[in-house]
């Protein structure tokens, strides 16, 4: 039978892997210079950066079946629980809407909705799911959204539109956001509809979801590590095939966060976390995990503060060849453009970004310090 251990270390590395990868996508040295799988698919589809975010929200699921697994028994601290869920949801989502109003503060046009904003929404919604529900009502509940955002995409007509439409700008999801959000507190890119929007997060609360319920059965005492294993194994590839299928008819899109797309990443993501249990917890093999859990146990830390930094490296102006440019600008052109080609020096700077952050995480990480949120 399996021991549980006090803490799943293949869950710090999967988180640690996976912010890495979020600050390397979000820092290339020049956007008009990026390698394919290091960028979003257009719309329809899914490229390797598209299953960042989902694994991120997957893994917050999988943490809430930690955190709160043990303690949901006492139905006396229920209430306790459920405040301090909220409060650290409410934390993440005033921490993306500070990142978003940094450092312009222009409160007229700042967008209201985004990845932290977006983490801490579903953070507390599944919280209390879990809090106060079975795993078979969160499974009941999981087929309910993703059914039920097939049903409002694809058969509700969209006002002023008329007809049903996964189209960027006249899709229900699109409508809802202008309608509620406002065009002037959208997505700065678009202005016509947000990827983190109102009527897309729903989905999203699926995909957290799924990781409570990975998590759920890897606290389960009565099964073998084996069994766990196997299991998530076969689960996480049934999962992403059937997401392969539904894409047929309801695509897999990362930016409408649809039905298809949930259950495609969320299988992979169940398939990468059983290879990383068995690898680390089960096998042992720790040697190159410490970089990853550095920044898995401080994720949102980074991730906050290295958007704060970039912004800040903007507002420094450096003259370069007559030209006032930004800190970033400058350091890039000055140091990665003469010595390389354009993709690679693009993708040197941000692999040099994610170096930078790791030597701030390591010293941290040995001294134990962690900023929880």
């Amino acid at each position: 039978m399996t021991t549980l251990k006090p803490r799943l270390l293949s869950l710090d590395v999967f988180r640690g892997a996976t912010v890495a990868a979020m600050i390397l996508v979000n820092n290339p040295g020049s956007w008009g210079h990026i390698y394919p799988p290091l960028e979003h698919a257009e719309w329809n589809g899914c490229t390797p950066t598209d299953l960042i975010f989902p694994f991120f929200l997957y893994i917050v699921g999988v943490a809430i079946a930690f955190a709160f697994g043990s303690k949901k028994e006492d139905q006396a601290q229920h209430s306790k629980l459920i405040l301090r869920a909220f409060k650290r949801g409410l934390i993440l989502f005033f921490l993306g809407f500070f990142l978003a109003l940094f450092p312009a503060f222009e409160f007229s046009t700042v967008r209201i909705f985004g990845v932290l904003q977006r983490i801490g929404i579903v953070f507390f919604i599944c919280a209390v799911l879990f809090i106060k529900t079975s795993t078979k009502t969160q499974l009941r509940t999981l087929l309910f959204v993703l059914i039920l955002y097939w049903v409002l995409l694809t058969l509700v007509p969209v006002p002023g539109v008329g007809y049903p439409n996964l189209d960027k700008e006249t899709n229900l999801a699109a409508w809802l956001d202008r309608l509620i959000i406002t065009e002037q507190h959208t997505w700065k890119a678009a202005r016509t509809w947000d990827p983190e929007g109102i009527l897309s997060t729903l989905p999203a609360i699926g995909t957290g979801i799924l990781g409570m319920l990975a998590g759920t059965w890897l606290r389960r005492k009565d099964k073998t590590e084996s069994e766990k294993i196997a299991w998530m194994f076969s689960l996480g590839f049934i999962s992403a095939l059937l997401g392969q299928i539904w894409g047929l008819a309801f695509p897999i899109n990362k930016s409408l966060w649809t039905s298809s797309y949930v259950l495609y990443a969320g299988g992979l993501a169940t398939m990468m976390l059983a290879l990383l249990y068995w690898m680390i917890d089960v096998q042992g093999y720790k040697r190159y995990t410490k970089p990853f859990v550095a920044y898995g146990v401080n994720a949102i830390t980074v991730f906050f503060m290295s958007a704060i930094i970039v912004k800040v490296m903007s507002r420094i102006k450096i003259d370069l060849d007559g030209e006032q440019v930004g800190l970033q600008t400058w350091l890039y052109k000055s140091f990665f453009t003469p010595y390389l080609s354009d993709l690679n020096a693009s993708l040197a700077w941000a692999v040099t970004f994610v170096l930078f952050w790791l030597l701030i995480l390591w010293p941290m990480y040995k001294k134990n310090i962690i900023i929880k949120v």
